[in-house]
C-alpha cells in the first residue's frame, strides 16, 4: 500500500513537471475537434481554456490520490451548460473529453516507464473510473440545461449581469469575470472606443466586463485582485477616452456587493454628467448632487424654501446675494476670505448675509447646509443649460 502511494506521488510529480506541455497539447486537440456552432465569443473561449486546465488538475489529483478522493471541478459542469446554451453538440463535447483523456493516458504511460507495470495498472484503472464519472456528470448537466431563447452571447451575458445586480445567483462562467477582488464600474456611451478600456484594463492587470444596453449605454467593470489607485485610473481614463465622450465612474468596491455598489454609483454619476458637457464624472465628486437629483420632494422643497425667497430681491439683488453666498461657502464660511474673493469689504459681505437671513426668515447657522445644497443644485442646472424633469424647476428657469 505504501509502495503504491509512493509510486503515485512520484508519477504525479513527473506529470506536473510537464504540465504546461500537457495542457498545450490537450488544448490543441480540443481546438482541432470543431463544431459549426462554435462561437468566437471571448467569454466562451476563456471558459473552455479554464475547463481544460481544471480537467488536467482533476486527472493529476486522481493519479496522486486515487479515484475515490477527487471531486469533479464545478467549472466542468458549468462549461457543459455553457456549451449547451451556445448550441454546441453533446457529441462534440464528449469527443473532446475522449481526446484529452487519451492524450493524458499517453503522457501517463510515458512518465511511468521507469517504474514497474503493477502500480501503473492500478493508476490506469482509477483514471478510467474518474473519466467515467466525468462523462456521466457532464452529460447529465448538458442535458439538464434548457435551450436558450437568447440569440447572442451578448444577450446571455446581459441576462446574467441583470441577475447578479438583482442579488440572484448567476453563471459566472458565462460572464468570464471574477467577482472576487476589487471592482470599479464605468458607464459610457456604446462605441468602438470601448476597446481602449480593455487595453487599459490589461495594462493595469484588470479584467474587463462589458454589457451593452439597448439605450446605447455600455455597462463596464474593471476588476482585479488589489484595490485600484483611483488617481492613476482617472489619469489613464483621461488619456485613453476621447475628450468628447462622457464617462461616469463609480468608486472601488470589493466582492459581489462592491461590484453592485460601484455600478449604482456610476449610474448616479451618469445622471449628473449626462445633463451637459463631456468628460469624466466620478461619483465621489457629485455624490450629494446625484442624490438630490433623484429626490423630487427634496429638490422642490429646496427651491421653494431657499431659491424663491432670494429671487424676491429686485434689481439683480438675488444674483448679488447668490454670488456672495457662493464665495462665503467656498471660503469655509469665513467672511474675510469671502470679502477678499469678491473684492469688497468685510462689512459689505456681512450686510449681504444678513439680507439673506431676512429673506429666508432664519439664520445661516440654522439653515446653512440646506441653503448650500440648494445653491449647488441650482448651479448645476444653470451650468448645464438643462432643467430638471420637475415642472417647478422648469417654470423657475
Amino acid at each position: 500500500m505504501e509502495q503504491e502511494k509512493q509510486a503515485r506521488e512520484e508519477l504525479a510529480s513527473r506529470l506536473r513537471g510537464r504540465r504546461d506541455e500537457l495542457e498545450q497539447a490537450v488544448a490543441a486537440r480540443v481546438r482541432a475537434i470543431g463544431d459549426p456552432q462554435e462561437p468566437r465569443d471571448p467569454v466562451y473561449l476563456e471558459s473552455r481554456r479554464a475547463a481544460v486546465s481544471a480537467a488536467l488538475d482533476y486527472g493529476l489529483s486522481g493519479v496522486e490520490l486515487g479515484s475515490h478522493r477527487v471531486p469533479l471541478p464545478p467549472i466542468l459542469l458549468a462549461q457543459a451548460r455553457l456549451a449547451a446554451r451556445f448550441g454546441i453538440s453533446l457529441d462534440t463535447v464528449l469527443r473532446r473529453y475522449f481526446a484529452g483523456y487519451t492524450l493524458f493516458c499517453d503522457f501517463l504511460a510515458e512518465a511511468a516507464r521507469p517504474a514497474s507495470e503493477s502500480p501503473l495498472r492500478g493508476i490506469l484503472r482509477s483514471q478510467a473510473q474518474l473519466f467515467d464519472r466525468l462523462l456521466a456528470e457532464v452529460t447529465e448537466e448538458y442535458r439538464r440545461e434548457p435551450p436558450s431563447l437568447l440569440s447572442s452571447p451578448e444577450e446571455r451575458r446581459a441576462e446574467q449581469v441583470e441577475k447578479l445586480l438583482a442579488g440572484e445567483l448567476a453563471d459566472l462562467v458565462e460572464l468570464g469575470y471574477e467577482l472576487k477582488g476589487w471592482h470599479v464600474a464605468v458607464i459610457a456611451p456604446d462605441g468602438e472606443w470601448t476597446a481602449g478600456l480593455r487595453e487599459l484594463g490589461a495594462a493595469i492587470d484588470r479584467r474587463m466586463l462589458e454589457v451593452r444596453q439597448q439605450d446605447g449605454q455600455s455597462w463596464i467593470w474593471l476588476g482585479g485582485r488589489r484595490e485600484p489607485d483611483m488617481s492613476e485610473l482617472s489619469t489613464l481614463l483621461a488619456q485613453r477616452v476621447p475628450p468628447q465622450v462622457q464617462l461616469a465612474v463609480g468608486e472601488p468596491g470589493e466582492g459581489p456587493s462592491g461590484w453592485r455598489l460601484s455600478h449604482r454609483q456610476a449610474r448616479a454619476a451618469w445622471s449628473v454628467g449626462n445633463r451637459g458637457g463631456d468628460g469624466i464624472t466620478r461619483y465621489v465628486d457629485v455624490a450629494l448632487l446625484a442624490s438630490m437629483l433623484r429626490d423630487e420632494l427634496l429638490t422642490t422643497s429646496l427651491r421653494q424654501l431657499f431659491i424663491e425667497p432670494l429671487g424676491a430681491e429686485r434689481g439683480g439683488g438675488d444674483r448679488v446675494l447668490k454670488e456672495t453666498l457662493d464665495a462665503y461657502f467656498a471660503a469655509g464660511r469665513n467672511v474675510s476670505s469671502a470679502a477678499s474673493a469678491l473684492k469688497v469689504t468685510r462689512q459689505t459681505v456681512g450686510n449681504r448675509l444678513r439680507a439673506v437671513e431676512r429673506s429666508l426668515g432664519r439664520s445661516l447657522l440654522q439653515c446653512g447646509l440646506a441653503l448650500e445644497a440648494a445653491l449647488l443644485l441650482e448651479s448645476a442646472i444653470l451650468q448645464n443649460g438643462q432643467s430638471l424633469d420637475f415642472p417647478q424647476w422648469r417654470s423657475a428657469h
